[in-house]
């Protein structure tokens, strides 16, 4: 008789997660989970992790009303299970404890019964008090042990040993629990280290003990894993269905059922039933963008162990940059940068700090720029690490981000924060008028000014669907023996782009592209984005050229060191500047980057201007040097931290207060108001969210003091006033997209 293996669907949580970034609407789905059990599937991922936040975020649908139709849909008897991140719970952040008690509470309240609980740096701290909770709450408690391969030719943590102690430590601290996974989320995990584990997991718990193994196809061998670790003894595996398997996701159902045909083990489904939920899956989501990479099996993945939604989300981001060249030479600075940090598990929001770090190092150089996340956990501020980091790593972050390296647990860290915890939690309802109950309460804790403006009614929509239209509709050109213009002025979301057609190429606000143009609509269906700010156009990345060129007659030109865009220039033509001062702030990946007069002398030539799309390499400024300056020097890059105060709110801890902010830049000329003083405009210096408004019109408010907080990439921005005066204008409200240069106040 064969060994029945048991799995649970992952489609509606993790699915959605690795292939659409979690933004699905519940009408959309709710389908297909009735398809799903009328075949005869029992245990449903149904929310937590990003399903929580970005229903919020993107779907402007409630989370809770999401878990009581998904529970109204499947019946009183199906196991319906959510993912928590230990005392980051569902939230952007780590949570203080009466936070996490209420998460447990509000989940089993609806409709879920069973809650994977997990710790990135394997810190057993950080599990105790949550795991209690969802015990005391009444649901299934199953309690994660994660895992991930280390890069070729490093060494330390992540072998069977490592994950046995992490194991005994679970159980030394007497947390109780109901099931224990190994979750590899980056599905780099070798087959021969999988079965080892679970094979002395087995021999540890006993033959009575449920484990599971949870992994995903991103490195291609998720299906010989699993065979690996049912093998060895795992009760359970995670398993996805089409259109949202294989890939960045887990492996589809009928992928496996067919992988363990003519073995001992069996799924125990009747494999056409299933196949036919599929078809009703496949018709709901048709209308859904898929990202390439969300079908993708990435060879390199264990050269640069991420989650498949992670993989994603910065492969994109390096696209809208035109630095996808980078992705190569980041992926192999990923090895260094586990080594260094800790080896902590590539999964949320660990795995960001690792990508992140990786990427400064390419491009600004090894170790010149730490990175927030990265540096506090270096630094213990999310827990302890599976081995110590690397103490000159430590003093550089240290040094950088301005903080003491911390042994406190993060749950002690997060009850002593009056930023965190219930109390000001509903403070912010009450402010907004809100009603005051347990939902709106975790809603407001785990996603702040965000949350509050779903509550409000004000929240915007950011699913991306296919539109189809472009398919359906034929459009005949009218002929015309008039000659065409060439040269264009197109207004994108309040931002202008002067275009001059040449040909097959266009300059658009003085950057050269080569195109292609043809009459008629392209066959292919164009992506549709509702609430998507406008992003410049692509550029083709060429090589870092951190330096000062000379220039004939005693000039010399400051070039772009990365691509990117012009976010503020703080000198005009004709200004004097000293060695190193700031003369333009760039950004790039959503990172800000100060660029620094190479000498001291006058500023001749500014031939770029804000919102412009730069590439490495051109020409930024150029200064007529000093006599008595030196030959060219080298460029500095320096992190701008100092041009606002920049807040992460994805930490699994508080984020450290900002000891310097400088003011948003001056105008050039300030227009006269009617009552004789000056008028003051403020503009976005990035593009994102208005977040929360801090002043009104009428407001008298002081120089460096804060309007509003903007949000971008999930990274918060103070907006400061630049004089001192009284408020005449905000012409948006919380909840707006903004771009780069859009007009955010007015100061008299």
């Amino acid at each position: 008789m064969k060994k029945k293996v048991d799995f649970m669907v992952t489609a509606f949580r993790d699915g959605f997660q690795s292939v659409y970034g979690a933004r699905v609407f519940t009408k959309d789905f709710i389908p297909a989970v009735e398809a799903a059990v009328d075949a005869g599937i029992t245990h449903f991922e149904a929310g937590g992790g990003a399903r929580f936040q970005s229903l919020y975020f993107y779907c402007n649908e409630d989370a809770f009303d999401m878990m009581d139709q998904f529970r109204a849909a499947v019946g009183p008897d199906i196991n319906l299970q959510t993912l928590a991140r230990g005392t980051n719970v569902v939230g952007l952040e780590s949570q203080s404890r009466d936070v996490i008690d209420l998460h447990a509470k509000m989940f089993a309240k609806h409709g879920i019964s069973t809650i994977r609980n997990f710790d990135a740096l394997n810190d057993v701290n950080n599990l105790i008090y949550s795991g209690e909770r969802i015990v005391a709450a009444g649901a299934k408690h199953e309690v994660c042990v994660t895992m991930m391969e280390l890069p070729p030719g490093a060494t330390g943590a992540h072998d069977p040993d490592f994950y046995m102690g992490v194991l005994r430590n679970i159980m030394d601290a007497g947390i109780k629990y109901d099931s224990v996974c190994f979750k590899d989320a980056s599905g780099t995990s070798a087959p021969a280290k999988v079965y080892e584990t679970i094979k002395q997991a087995r021999a540890l718990l006993g033959e009575t003990a449920r484990i599971v193994f949870h992994s995903h196809e991103t490195a291609g061998t998720s299906i010989i894993t699993y065979k690996a670790a049912i093998e060895a003894g795992a009760n359970q595996i995670d398993l996805s269905m089409a259109p949202v398997s294989g890939g960045t996701s887990q492996p589809d159902i009928v992928t496996m059922w067919h992988a363990l045909r003519g073995t001992d083990y069996d799924l125990g489904i009747d494999i056409d039933k299933i196949m036919n939920a599929e078809e009703v899956f496949k018709n709901c989501m048709k209308d859904y963008f898929m990202p390439p990479e969300g079908k993708k099996v990435e060879p390199l993945m264990p050269f640069s162990p991420m989650p498949g939604g992670a993989l994603t989300a910065n492969t994109q981001m390096m696209r809208d940059n035109g630095i996808m060249d980078k992705y190569h030479d980041v992926t192999a600075a990923m090895g260094e940068v586990i080594e260094k940090g800790g080896y902590g598990t590539s999964v949320t929001p660990v795995s960001q700090f690792y990508f992140q770090q990786a990427f400064n190092n390419v491009m600004f150089g090894p170790w010149k720029k730490i990175a927030d996340g990265y540096g506090k956990m270096v630094l213990g501020y999310f827990g302890k690490t599976p081995v110590a980091p690397d103490s000159e790593i430590m003093k550089l972050a240290e040094k950088q981000l301005g903080l003491k390296p911390t042994t406190k647990i993060p749950v002690d860290i997060n009850d002593a924060d009056p930023e965190k915890g219930i109390k000001i939690a509903t403070k912010r309802l009450k402010d907004a008028n809100l009603p005051v109950n347990d939902e709106n309460i975790f809603i407001s804790a785990t996603c702040k000014e965000k949350g509050i403006t779903f509550l409000q009614g004000n929240a915007k929509i950011g699913v991306r669907k296919i539109d189809t239209t472009a398919e359906k509709e034929e459009t005949v050109a009218a002929k015309s023996s008039v000659k065409a213009p060439t040269d264009f002025t197109v207004k994108v979301n309040a931002n202008e782009y002067n275009v001059e057609m040449k040909g097959n190429k266009a300059i658009v606000n003085g950057v050269e592209y080569n195109i292609s143009v043809k009459e008629g609509l392209s066959a292919k269906p164009v992506l549709k984005s509702i609430q998507k700010s406008a992003q410049p156009a692509p550029v083709k990345a060429t090589p870092v050229k951190p330096a000062a060129a000379p220039v004939p007659g005693g000039k010399k030109s400051i070039e772009a060191p990365l691509p990117g865009i012009v976010l503020k220039i703080l000198k005009n033509v004709g200004d004097r500047v000293e060695e190193d001062e700031v003369v333009m702030i760039v950004e790039s990946m959503k990172m800000e980057t100060e660029i620094n007069a190479p000498s001291s002398g006058t500023i001749s030539e500014l031939p770029i201007k804000e919102n412009s799309q730069i590439v490495a390499g051109d020409t930024l400024v150029v200064i007529t040097a000093d006599a008595s300056t030196a030959p060219a020097a080298a460029l500095k890059i320096i992190p701008a931290a100092k041009t606002a105060t920049v807040k992460k709110v994805a930490q699994p801890v508080k984020a450290a207060p900002v000891a310097k902010k400088a003011p948003t830049p001056k105008p050039e000329t300030p227009a006269v108001a009617a009552s004789g003083g000056q008028q003051v405009t403020i503009e976005a210096p990035l593009p994102g969210l208005v977040l929360k408004m801090v002043k009104k019109v009428g407001d008298s408010i002081e120089e460096d003091e804060v309007v509003m907080i903007v949000e971008s990439m999930k990274m918060e921005t103070e907006i400061n006033s630049t004089a001192t005066g009284t408020i005449t204008d905000i012409p948006v409200k919380e909840g707006d997209q903004i771009t780069a240069g859009d007009t955010l106040a007015v100061i008299n």
